[in-house]
């Protein structure tokens, strides 16, 4: 359990992660994910230049297998929340014999 200052006001996202742009797997896209969105901005350390911030809720991700679950989760803990739906790419027809068509913009060949 998250023990979560009630002051402070706090808010989580409900998403489900997109793919790996590097890879076409579909791999850890199918869970959803609840992680609460930065209560401070991050700072530039003076000496160093590292990025860091005072923080702590923004290392916290939490998995999910079902929306349901997620939204449930945030709910029972007086979590606000926002859910964001995952954008489904249409799917476009395609066939190889168009390719060959005579009727084509620009030519398949030289």
């Amino acid at each position: 359990m998250i023990w979560i200052d009630q002051e402070a006001f706090v808010r989580a996202r409900i998403y489900q992660p997109t793919r790996n742009a590097m890879q076409s797997g579909k791999a850890r896209t199918k869970a959803w994910v609840l992680e609460f969105e930065p209560a401070s901005p991050r700072r530039i350390d003076p000496l160093m230049g590292w990025t860091s911030s005072s923080d702590m809720l923004s290392q916290v991700q939490l998995e999910f297998d079902t929306r349901e679950e997620a939204t449930a989760y945030a709910v029972k803990h007086n979590i606000p929340y926002d859910l964001f739906e995952p954008l489904r790419p249409t799917p476009r027809p395609k066939a190889y014999a168009d390719n060959f068509r005579y009727d084509r913009k620009v030519p398949w060949s030289h």
